[in-house]
């Protein structure tokens, strides 16, 4: 039985991919659809359903690496690895991003783009729900896209092709959403392929994941605080496509020039 198992790693990508992807759904849905069906606030059958699907997507991870690959400590394969030095990397992505985050708004500020507010509720809470938020967040995709995804694709193509696949991917399955919304938000596909490319570096750098998890909810958790917090204010002086389609610095030339600058960062180090 598990000798069969094991040809699956003999199968091109696209096809270990989508037999990853099903065995999951049928692990995920038998319990996820009465969770919908009782009929709980929404919000909470969406926290709910995305844990028991991240739970499982984390068993069956150490699974696939077992019996498909023969590798039993398949997330330090992928660079989760609980070393001071993956700490450390973790901590300085968490810094960078939270200053580039905020060196963005610093700057429109000084162009005159926006003003800076005081905060409508209590600013520490906020913080620290955007810590948690930000590092869960980061830690979730960054396993799976710089972790597991990016393995599979490097099993079978070169680096530079793995790349821009593991960016592009990155990037459209963030517009799963209704179509108005998808159109709306258009502008921000080229900035998230450029921080999708930006963390496969990050990762590769020292293959490990705490620098991509680092940075990746160092950007979450400073544009959580300033939005959250409503510290800020735009005054109109210039379009939307500059600063940000609803006030999503992504969305707008200056956060993707600013992210930019952090890919040609990470790119040279």
């Amino acid at each position: 039985m598990w000798h069969n198992i094991s040809r699956i790693a003999r199968y091109p990508v696209p096809i270990r991919l989508g037999v990853f992807i099903l065995i999951l759904l049928l692990l995920w849905l038998p319990i996820a659809i009465p969770i919908y069906l009782v009929g709980l606030d929404p919000n909470t059958v969406s926290i709910l359903t995305m844990l028991l699907l991240y739970g499982e997507f984390i068993l069956l991870l150490r699974w696939w690496g077992k019996r498909v690959y023969h590798q039993p400590q398949i997330l330090q394969h992928y660079g989760l690895v609980r070393t001071r030095d993956n700490w450390l990397d973790l901590l300085r992505g968490l810094v960078i991003g939270v200053v580039l985050v905020f060196s963005l708004f610093l700057v429109e500020g000084w162009l005159g783009w926006l003003v800076w507010l005081p905060s409508t509720g209590f600013l520490p809470r906020i913080v620290l729900e955007g810590l948690v938020v930000a590092i869960a967040v980061g830690f979730a995709e960054e396993l799976l896209f710089r972790g597991w995804l990016l393995d599979e694709l490097l099993r079978d193509y070169r680096f530079h092709r793995a790349l821009w696949i593991n960016a592009t991917l990155f990037a459209l399955l963030h517009f799963i959403k209704p179509l108005p919304d998808i159109l709306r938000t258009l502008p921000q596909f080229p900035a998230l392929v450029v921080l999708g490319l930006t963390l496969v570096w990050a990762r590769m750098r020292k293959n490990r994941l705490g620098l991509p998890i680092g940075l990746h909810a160092g950007l979450i958790w400073g544009y959580y605080i300033i939005n959250v917090g409503q510290l800020t204010q735009y005054s109109g002086q210039v379009p939307d496509w500059i600063t940000g389609v609803d006030r999503n610095p992504l969305a707008g030339v200056m956060g993707l020039f600013f992210l930019g600058v952090l890919a040609l960062w990470v790119r040279r180090k």
